[in-house]
């Protein structure tokens, strides 16, 4: 049975807000990142104790809903998919019970130190495989035009 996903909330900043009076784009990717950052410090993977890292090398974000001023975000992790390096999440953000946007982003474990990948910890990697949920059905599409 998988663990429950991880949570981050996180409040929209007045300084968040686009002249389109809602949260600007780059702003739910940054709330993304703080909540890949959650999921590795909750791991034990601190590039200032441990030397190693999560970087993230590719990500997919759509944005389904506004997010207005003043907003409460809530992003929910779910591990899809982990090899002996590559760590893959599903970010899922609600606001107000309804979904806004999805981010899949695709991590690399790496050590600081030499700027390069190394394998997941053995620990680490077994805490991610039980994490592990089915791939979502939005999860590793393309952009096209149809």
């Amino acid at each position: 049975m998988a663990a429950e996903p991880a949570t981050w909330t996180e409040d929209v900043r007045p300084e968040w807000i686009d002249y389109n009076g809602h949260l600007s784009e780059a702003y739910y990717v940054l709330v993304f990142g703080h909540a890949t950052d959650a999921v590795m410090f909750g791991l034990g993977i601190d590039p200032a104790v441990t030397g190693t890292s999560l970087y993230t090398v590719e990500a997919h974000v759509r944005y389904l809903d506004q997010v207005p001023p003043g907003a409460r975000l809530e992003v929910r992790t779910s591990v899809i998919g982990v090899t002996a390096k590559l760590v893959w999440l599903w970010h899922e953000m609600r606001s107000d019970g309804r979904l806004r946007a999805t981010e899949e982003v695709l991590t690399v474990h790496v050590d600081a130190a030499a700027g390069r990948s190394s394998p997941l910890p053995d620990d680490v990697r077994q805490r991610l495989e039980e994490m592990r949920v089915p791939v979502p059905e939005h999860a590793s599409r393309r952009i096209a035009v149809v």
